[in-house]
C-alpha cells in the first residue's frame, strides 16, 4: 500500500475542515474512506468504542493522530486519508491534534511494515506538522509526501 496512491485513489486529502470535538475529527477522517468503500460504517463505531476503552492509543506525536481500528471491524481494502483541521481537537488525555492520518490495513503485517513507515517517514519531515497544515491543496499534501522518497524508513519497501 502505498500511501501517495491510496490518498489520491480514495480522494481523501481534506484540508481545512473544522471538528466540535475528537469524534466528530475521525468521522471527518474515516467518511472519505466509507464514501469511497475502502472501509464499512462500523469501521468508524470501532475507532470510537476502542478510543472509548484504550485512550487515544493512536496519537503518535504532537499535533498529529493515527486513528484505526482492527481489520475485521470493517476495513474492504488497504487505505489512507489525511485530514486537517482549522483548529486543534483535544482528545480524552489532553492532548491536541490538528492533522488526523486515517489508516484502514486489511492485516497486522499491512498495518506494521508499510503503513507506519510511511507515516513515520512523513512526519520525520522537518516541521511536517505547520508545513501539512499550511497546506492549501491536495497537491501540496502530495508534494510533501513526494519528499519522504528517500526517507531511511522506506528502505526496502516497494511501494
Amino acid at each position: 500500500m502505498n500511501l501517495k496512491q491510496a490518498l489520491i485513489d480514495n480522494d481523501s486529502i481534506q484540508l481545512g475542515w473544522i471538528a466540535k470535538d475528537w469524534k466528530e475529527a475521525v468521522q471527518l477522517s474515516v467518511q472519505p474512506l466509507i464514501d469511497s468503500g475502502a472501509v464499512k460504517p462500523e469501521y468508524y463505531d470501532a475507532i470510537i468504542e476502542s478510543t472509548e476503552q484504550y485512550g487515544p492509543y493512536y496519537i503518535l506525536m504532537p499535533g498529529m493522530a493515527m486513528p484505526h481500528a482492527r481489520p475485521e471491524a470493517g476495513v474492504l481494502r488497504d487505505s489512507f486519508s489525511l485530514i486537517t483541521l482549522k483548529e486543534p481537537v483535544q482528545f480524552s488525555d489532553g492532548k491536541e491534534v490538528s492533522i488526523l492520518v486515517t489508516l484502514a490495513a486489511t492485516s497486522s503485517k499491512i498495518h506494521n511494515s508499510v503503513a507506519i513507515p510511511q507515516i513515520v517517514a512523513l512526519f520525520d519531515l522537518k516541521d511536517s506538522i505547520t508545513r501539512l497544515n499550511s497546506c492549501k491543496t491536495k497537491d501540496d499534501v502530495l508534494s510533501l509526501i513526494d519528499e519522504t522518497k528517500d526517507s531511511p524508513y522506506l528502505e526496502g519497501l516497494e511501494l
